[in-house]
């Protein structure tokens, strides 16, 4: 079996794949909205939703460390990963016992779209195409809702991922992308990652020869770089960090619109990060979040 630790469109099986098994929170949940959670025999310890649903599978381990032996003992028809969530290593090994890997890597909302649609293909299960089709159509809804305020008045939004080091993700995100769908505007788009460490922080001279073929989405930044950037809406997300009330008093402190409108909020991370359906649950949440009068919760 080749192995292969790319983005793939298709998945590699030639049947409707009867044993699954996910190591990817996001796509557990997807694969039982969308009526397949028949067909998982096993799944992370992240993943938790539906937690009716998942409670009886057998769990493999989470997504960094997952236990191969388990995996290849579950003889899985089809193993459903993602390039950014799970290691090459460990999907590698997996491909070399035999086990077809699907590696998922959607970095925008249509790629979220595209990655449904093949799923409910590649499982030849379509029980659930009306509702896909339901939310591409309040997707497009909330894009023309959005598309005008964008470039009238748009909202300015910083999302950190991480507090120490301080971190977010730039416009080569599906968070990112997400925003932009929902009327907001990233205001780290263009910050790439720099290394070492240090660098990104402004306190030593970026080093090319340590970026090379590294992640640069993921920018490490500083309490002065989110107040330069005069975010009108500030997301505290509870993963993969859990922000609490006690950084929302601190992000509140800043001389940022976000701060003096009480416009810095707590919020599931799921609707962030999660892709799949959950973009279904985004979509009914974060445009009242940034538009005119999104407030934060009391």
């Amino acid at each position: 079996m080749t192995s292969s630790y790319t983005y793939q469109m298709d998945a590699p099986v030639s049947r409707p794949p009867g044993r699954a098994v996910s190591l990817v929170p996001s796509m557990t949940e997807s694969l039982f909205d969308l009526n397949l959670g028949s067909r998982l025999v096993g799944v992370t310890d992240y993943c938790v939703r539906p937690a009716e649903g998942v409670a009886n599978l057998a769990r493999v381990g989470g997504t960094k460390n997952p236990d191969v032996n388990r995996i290849v003992g579950l003889q899985p028809d089809l193993l459903i990963a993602n390039q950014e969530e799970n290691r090459r290593e460990d999907v590698e090994a997996l491909q070399a016992a035999g086990v077809p890997v699907w590696v998922t890597f959607p970095r925008t909302v249509a790629d979220v779209f595209n990655l449904l649609w093949n799923i409910m293909h590649v499982f030849d299960e379509t029980s659930m195409v009306p509702r896909v089709r339901l939310i591409e159509q309040t997707m497009d809804w909330v894009w023309r809702m959005s598309e005008p305020r964008l470039l009238s008045k748009p909202c300015r939004v910083f999302a950190p991922i991480w507090f120490d080091p301080l971190m977010t993700f730039n416009a080569d995100t599906y968070a990112s992308d997400l925003l932009r769908v929902c009327g907001g505007v990233n205001v780290f788009a263009d910050r790439e990652r720099r290394f070492p460490l240090e660098a990104d922080l402004g306190q030593a001279p970026a080093d090319s020869a340590l970026a090379a073929g590294r992640d640069t989405r993921y920018p490490r930044i500083t309490l002065d770089e989110v107040i330069a950037a005069q975010p009108d809406v500030i997301l505290l997300p509870d993963e993969p960090f859990l922000f609490t009330e006690t950084h929302r008093d601190l992000f509140n402190q800043l001389d940022v619109p976000a701060a003096h409108h009480n416009r810095v909020i707590l919020i599931e991370g799921s609707l962030l990060t999660w892709h799949g359906t959950r973009i279904a649950h985004a979509l009914n949440t974060l445009p009242n979040l940034l538009g005119d009068s999104g407030e934060a919760p009391k």
